[in-house]
């Protein structure tokens, strides 16, 4: 993955980022601590693709703080115009909270997104009792656009169906705790 431009993007953030261990990193107005990793996606196909993580660090309750939604979004504007590639997300599951996050998230980008640029198509995946909400974000010009679009689908189509064959009886495993995490396949 190509660095993002710290210059550039604080420039427009409204929190200072910088780059931590983990990631790049910002603190909120109200103590909170960020940090938002591009993890490279594994899968052996031959596309490139990151996935999105933004962990709160604090591990405290956020308030509706609109600065937090537009650092996010200058990180990823600065994560696509460096990296052409692909997004991916899975909203953490470990609190039963993540259909809240798959909206807020959502309704952030789609605010961000109103010029078109990037096209994002989410997906509900049954795990058990639990639903997992997972999203492909990507340029509308990228030259793929078409076959990436239907290779989400049909990934999320036989994650689903390997889902569905799973005899009920079986133990779940131990769920994840971090805020944003890859499908097992």
């Amino acid at each position: 993955m190509n660095q993002l431009d710290l210059t550039r993007l604080n420039y427009r953030s409204p929190y200072q980022v910088w780059e931590g261990e983990r990631g790049y990193c910002f603190k909120t107005d109200h103590g909170i601590f960020y940090t938002v990793e591009f993890d490279p996606e594994e899968s052996g196909l031959d596309i490139v693709a990151y996935w999105f993580n933004l962990t709160n660090n604090s591990h405290k309750s956020s308030p509706n703080d609109v600065k937090i939604r537009d650092t996010v979004l200058c990180l990823i504007e600065e994560f696509f115009r460096v990296n052409p590639e692909i997004l991916l997300y899975m909203c953490e599951s470990g609190d039963g909270h993540q259909a809240m996050r798959a909206r807020l998230f959502l309704r952030w980008f789609n605010q961000y997104n109103k010029n078109g640029q990037f096209y994002i198509r989410t997906a509900e995946v049954k795990n058990g009792k639990i639903t997992d909400y997972v999203a492909l974000i990507i340029q509308r010009t990228h030259p793929a656009f078409n076959d990436i679009v239907e290779l989400f689908d049909t990934e999320i189509t036989m994650f689903q169906r390997n889902k569905d064959e799973e005899p009920e009886d079986s133990e779940e495993m131990p769920r994840e705790t971090t805020t944003k995490r890859k499908p097992k396949k």
